[in-house]
């Protein structure tokens, strides 16, 4: 992706918020890809045109605006996704995926799931207690299997553009492990 927002997509170089002793490790936003917004631009084109076929200019001009704001309102809120890996005063990292919040200590086992395995993950092998963030324009992912007895929930699958500066930041002892098989 060679678009302006690659620079606010991925970032592994730690920020440190000293007002709470919270530094980020990791951070990625899902945009959708720039098509997505070529596409947009010419539905917006294609629909002000029908709307202003035979008609005065008024008929061109509010249908390309509010058409255009509510074409860029979609495809802004699919891309609200943050994917964000944390390290707190007391050093557990903690990998933040929407409103869910999962500490390190309670992964047992992480995988990084490349692309041409990401229909196995998500179809009939997926248990449906898993808590899963993904988005058809993100390729890969990464599995990370939960020690956690006071949690039914069996294991994370996040969908991300880089598994592996993500397992690197989230959880750097197993990292080797998970991407021996990778890509």
């Amino acid at each position: 992706m060679t678009d302006s927002r690659q620079s606010d997509s991925a970032s592994s170089a730690p920020s440190s918020n000293s007002a709470d002793g919270v530094t980020t490790i990791y951070r990625e936003r899902q945009w959708v890809p720039w098509y997505w917004w070529l596409a947009l631009a010419f539905v917006v084109a294609l629909l002000t045109a029908q709307f202003g076929l035979n008609r005065n200019e008024y008929w061109i001009y509010i249908p390309a605006v509010l058409l255009s704001i509510v074409g860029v309102w979609v495809l802004v809120s699919m891309s609200n996704t943050v994917i964000t890996v944390e390290q707190d005063a007391d050093g557990t990292r903690w990998l933040i995926a929407g409103q869910a919040n999962l500490p390190s200590d309670v992964v047992s086992r992480s995988l990084a799931v490349p692309a041409t395995a990401k229909r196995n993950a998500m179809g009939r092998q997926l248990d449906p207690a898993a808590f899963v963030v993904s988005h058809g324009w993100v390729p890969e992912m990464v599995m990370l299997v939960l020690d956690d007895p006071e949690d039914s929930t069996p294991y994370w699958l996040i969908g991300c553009k880089d598994p592996e500066a993500l397992l690197r930041a989230f959880v750097p002892e197993q990292a080797d492990a998970a991407l021996a098989d990778f890509r």
